[in-house]
């Protein structure tokens, strides 16, 4: 399937709530893939973690090129990267970062303002709209605000001060709304009825159920670290076990029943 129709079928997905398990290699993006994911998005984060590095534009942009590059290569549904700001303050230098996440197979990008000035955010998404139509492919672009997560407003203006972001970031060229942070069922109504962009919230305690949030109007529920964590979890409790008490037969059982990682991957 073509970048262009990826894209495509990205976008599609989002009439719809789309439940994004975020992953962080190839591996468990194929895992992901072969229980039934329509989507694959990354955690830039989980990915950081994964190499050694912390999250906040410390990865290397060299390396999550070949993060990118290595999960496109073995899944055949759309691939969304989580980008952070761009990996750059200056939004042309944020564009190219995003052009070579194109070449490498992404069809999806996150974009997060953080606590930077809410007009850079917007010039970085005007730049990284262009150099995605230059290159032929309507690239998703779901623009995080984190107005709730970082409390960038007081309480009762959370919902306003989201709302008149997501006016300009809509008409700066985003093709979605990411407010990680928000769970209260009432603020969510709202903020979906105020903008016509779909909205993606982020898996955390409080956060209504899928059902729940399909009726609210939300298109696209993303686990962010979730499932990195319950993996690194389960690595850790097996490890401690296996070191205090050798026990092979304990240790085997906790394999499951895996698939055959040598032919899922070609071997």
């Amino acid at each position: 399937m073509s970048p262009s129709d990826l894209a495509g079928r990205f976008h599609a997905l989002h009439q719809d709530l789309l439940i994004l398990p975020n992953v962080w290699d190839a591996a468990s993006a194929r895992v992901v893939q072969d229980v039934g994911a329509k989507a694959i998005a990354t955690s830039s984060a989980a990915v950081a973690w994964t190499q050694g590095y912390a999250d906040g534009h410390h990865f290397p942009m060299d390396r999550l090129v070949t993060v990118v590059g290595d999960i496109a290569r073995v899944i055949g549904v759309p691939l969304t990267c989580d980008a952070e700001g761009g990996y750059a303050d200056d939004p042309a230098e944020a564009a190219r970062n995003v052009a070579r996440l194109i070449d490498a197979g992404a069809v999806g990008i996150n974009l997060e303002d953080g606590k930077q000035p809410h007009e850079l955010h917007l010039r970085k998404i005007e730049a990284i709209r262009n150099a995605a139509e230059k290159k032929g492919v309507n690239l998703f672009i779901n623009a995080r605000t984190d107005v709730f997560l970082k409390a960038l407003a007081p309480p009762e203006r959370l919902v306003e001060e989201t709302l008149r972001r997501a006016a300009a970031i809509e008409r700066a060229g985003a093709s979605g709304l990411f407010a990680p942070g928000i769970a209260d069922a009432a603020q969510i109504a709202a903020v979906v009825q105020g903008t016509k962009l779909p909205l993606n919230v982020m898996a955390r305690p409080g956060v209504p159920p899928a059902t729940q949030l399909r009726e609210l109007g939300v298109r696209r529920l993303s686990a962010a670290t979730g499932l990195f964590n319950a993996a690194m979890a389960a690595a850790r409790s097996a490890a401690e076990d296996f070191l205090a008490s050798g026990d092979s037969d304990a240790l085997w059982r906790r394999r499951g029943d895996p698939p055959d990682y040598n032919k899922l991957f070609g071997g």
